[in-house]
């Protein structure tokens, strides 16, 4: 069973999404918090697996607690569930490790996909944010090995398939490669871009967060 905190300023959308996750198997709601503050308290209090979570809220907003939360509770999985997806929200979230993107227009089965997905640790996008993502790596824009030149031609082309939002598991399907040889060379593309986890890796990459250190 997959534990959710529904985090979301508007009443009437934490009820829905309370409701029909509700009714989703394998999924129990933990809790509902209207800013980010209080989310980050009850994470505190309940340890939930997911934490579906809003970015425009008053207190603290989405991508602030999101960050808080990589800091106090980094097992915990942040799911940003919002209606903007321009460059700027992606990246803020992607940037405070955020581990999947998704728009409201998503559909229950999406959304509850998407859990299941963020909760064993993978990074998810709804398709546009997906093809949004990608899009930063098409042939008129700069290659991954060019922006990072340490990377191996292979580890270039299991960034790109990342940045598409591919599991382990599909990237090793598309590239004909054992699952742990995928992880090895995302292991090692971390090490490279001196990424935190998988979503900081793709906002690097997407030049939509900066390297740290």
């Amino acid at each position: 069973m997959i534990t959710v905190l529904v985090v979301d300023d508007q009443a009437i959308v934490r009820d829905g999404l309370t409701a029909v996750l509700s009714l989703t198997e394998g999924i129990e709601i933990a809790g509902e918090a209207e800013n980010g503050r209080q989310a980050v308290e009850m994470v505190d209090r309940l340890g939930p697996d997911v934490v579906l979570m809003d970015l425009r809220m008053p207190e603290m907003d989405g991508a602030e607690a999101t960050a808080a939360l990589r800091t106090s509770h980094p097992d915990v999985a942040v799911l940003v569930l919002t209606t903007f997806d321009d460059d700027d929200s992606i990246a803020r979230a992607l940037a405070s490790g955020a581990r999947g993107y998704l728009t409201k227009d998503a559909g229950r089965e999406e959304v509850a996909a998407a859990i299941r997905t963020a909760a064993t640790g993978q990074v998810t996008f709804t398709r546009d944010i997906g093809e949004k993502l990608a899009g930063s790596f098409s042939p008129q824009s700069i290659s991954p090995r060019d922006r990072f030149p340490t990377l191996t031609a292979r580890e270039a082309e299991v960034l790109t398939h990342m940045v598409a939002g591919r599991s382990n598991t599909e990237i090793a399907q598309q590239l004909f490669l054992a699952v742990g040889t995928v992880k090895s060379y995302t292991n090692d593309i971390f090490t490279k871009l001196g990424a935190q986890n998988r979503a900081h890796a793709i906002a690097l990459a997407t030049g939509r967060a900066k390297n740290e250190g």
